[in-house]
């Protein structure tokens, strides 16, 4: 795992292990910080692929770290780690262009998977979050699932499970290029707007009804 990442969260202990726990693995963590002025100064002095930031610092929390990031173009792909549930939260994040949320207690099973999915251009949602955002406020099937045909909901449910457009197009036997025009498609047909996450998001929400 070569992808650059910096690490950032205010409580000692969770940033010592998840250091510690990465580096064993042998992730290529360039840099920690205690408070969010100071990752976002690592970010846009290290400029690394990947930041993975606690939602809640001293001086600019997560969200805030993702939303100057947008703004001022920088490219590093932001996972979030909270013990939030917020609604208001999540969808902060999916404005904000990050690229993973997780929540801290499932942190250690599954960082290693969200951060080589996102590595791999592919956004990486906890399904324990989805899931409780999905009871919380999703009990009905969505009416626009009907728009979509055979072929693209069998793409959206490989979608929710984080699988990658190489990995449908392998396991469906056609090609990237179709696997991307479907998701075109899909985007469309959903009234999604562009963001990388998008989809990955609504798929994960949805999980159920596919």
């Amino acid at each position: 795992m070569n992808a650059s990442i910096v690490i950032a969260d205010d409580h000692p202990l969770m940033l010592r292990g998840l250091t510690d726990f990465l580096t064993s693995k042998g992730f290529n963590i360039v840099g920690s910080a205690a408070d969010g002025n100071s990752a976002y100064n690592l970010i846009v002095k290290l400029k690394p692929e990947i930041a993975i930031l606690d939602i809640r610092m001293p001086h600019k929390t997560g969200l805030e770290i993702a939303e100057a990031c947008k703004k001022n173009n920088l490219l590093t792909k932001i996972i979030l780690i909270t013990f939030d549930k917020e609604e208001e939260l999540y969808d902060k994040a999916k404005a904000f262009n990050v690229y993973g949320y997780i929540l801290k207690e499932f942190a250690i099973e599954e960082i290693e998977t969200c951060i080589k999915s996102v590595a791999n251009n592919t956004p990486y949602f906890s399904e324990e979050i989805a899931s409780y955002l999905e009871a919380s406020n999703l009990d009905h099937k969505p009416n626009n699932l009907d728009l979509l045909t055979k072929s693209e909901l069998k793409i959206v449910k490989l979608i929710s499970e984080n699988k990658t457009s190489h990995d449908i197009a392998d396991e469906l036997s056609i090609s990237v290029r179709t696997v991307d025009k479907h998701r075109s498609n899909i985007v469309a047909k959903l009234v999604l707007d562009n963001k990388p996450t998008s989809l990955s998001i609504w798929a994960g929400l949805n999980k159920r009804h596919l």
